[in-house]
């Protein structure tokens, strides 16, 4: 009788196992649908959007509602000030949050979701923009609305066939995507990110700054102007860092000389006999300041392919060294 009884269990999971490979290949499908939509409709959106002098008002009801404060919450985050708004509250009081100066998201499966009708006369008389996130454009609400994007999916992901599955996941991408191509438009930057993330790991991973866990004072490879080579690549191994940098009399950077032009250099067959550290150096290389954040040193490292920044200060002083290494070790990665 156990022996039964486990067989079965084990075809119930089975089963229940091909269930859930069955719905991420529905909601992959659903999302992969997305990509020819992005279109004239989506490109009105943003120009929509991007015109919103004050907020992105994001409205839903139920499962909808749930996945508009996502979309709602990824906006304020990345630049676009944002605000949900739940469509039974707003038709008692709450629709005094929606002013002349916002723009509004509406998120309906069905595209006739009576709460969300109810609301768009208002939306019209303030004559603020309405973009829809509709699954079927061809409704009441889509046509009210002065751009539709379509979230439309073949089939939910649920068996029965009755749960949103699919839909929410393919409205969340094209939120999503909508975010995403509005930080692009704005000119946003890790800077602002970081602004935006203040509190928590995350906030003080994103606001790091290079003057943190740069290496300063003894601990930089430095060599005068005049320096041998033999003197510059006992610097470069002695300070483990990769490189040395050509300071001259006043503290200020001449140039920098790394392990890679080392090797380009032998590989060229160059006689370093009678060479210096001034005759070798690259000039005017890459370099950032104290408070330059560590998010942005790592993106001007990957850029140029280099792996080594030199720190200067105001009057181009060098005050530290900064390496990939620390970076990485600092615990932000992209």
């Amino acid at each position: 009788m156990a022996t039964s009884n486990g067989s079965q269990t084990h075809n119930s999971r089975t089963e229940s196992l091909a269930v859930a490979h069955r719905l991420l290949h529905i909601e992959a499908d659903a999302v992969k649908a997305l990509e020819s939509r992005v279109d004239e409709a989506f490109s009105r959106a943003l120009d929509l959007l991007i015109s919103v002098t004050g907020r992105v008002i994001v409205t839903g009801m139920g499962k909808s509602g749930h996945i508009g404060r996502k979309i709602s919450a990824t906006l304020a985050s990345t630049g676009t000030p944002s605000a949900f708004l739940h469509p039974t509250e707003a038709a008692h009081g709450d629709l005094g949050m929606v002013t002349r100066q916002d723009g509004v998201i509406v998120i309906s499966k069905s595209g006739a979701t009576a709460e969300i009708l109810n609301l768009i006369p208002y939306f019209k008389l303030l004559s603020v923009p309405v973009i829809g996130l509709l699954g079927n454009c061809s409704s009441p609400i889509g046509e009210k609305c002065d751009t539709c994007l379509d979230v439309s999916v073949v089939e939910e992901g649920c068996p029965l066939d009755l749960a949103p599955t699919a839909s929410t996941t393919a409205t969340l991408a094209m939120g999503d995507a909508l975010a995403v191509a509005l930080l692009t438009e704005k000119k946003f930057r890790p800077e602002d990110f970081a602004f935006l993330h203040p509190g928590g790991a995350l906030g003080r991973r994103l606001n790091l700054r290079v003057e943190e866990i740069m290496h300063t004072g003894a601990e930089i490879p430095a060599v005068p102007p005049g320096a041998s080579m033999k003197e510059v690549i006992v610097e470069m191994t002695r300070k483990r860092l990769g490189a040395a940098c050509v300071v001259n009399n006043a503290g200020c950077l001449e140039g920098i000389f790394t392990d890679g032009d080392l090797r380009r250099a032998f590989e060229r067959g160059e006689n370093f006999s009678s060479a210096t550290a001034s005759h070798v150096a690259i000039r005017q290389p890459k370099a950032v300041e104290p408070a330059t954040l560590v998010t942005r040193a790592i993106n001007i490292m990957e850029t140029y392919n280099i792996f080594v920044l030199p720190v200067l200060d105001a009057d181009k002083k060098l005050v530290g060294i900064v390496h990939m290494h620390d970076l990485l070790k600092s615990g932000i990665g992209r």
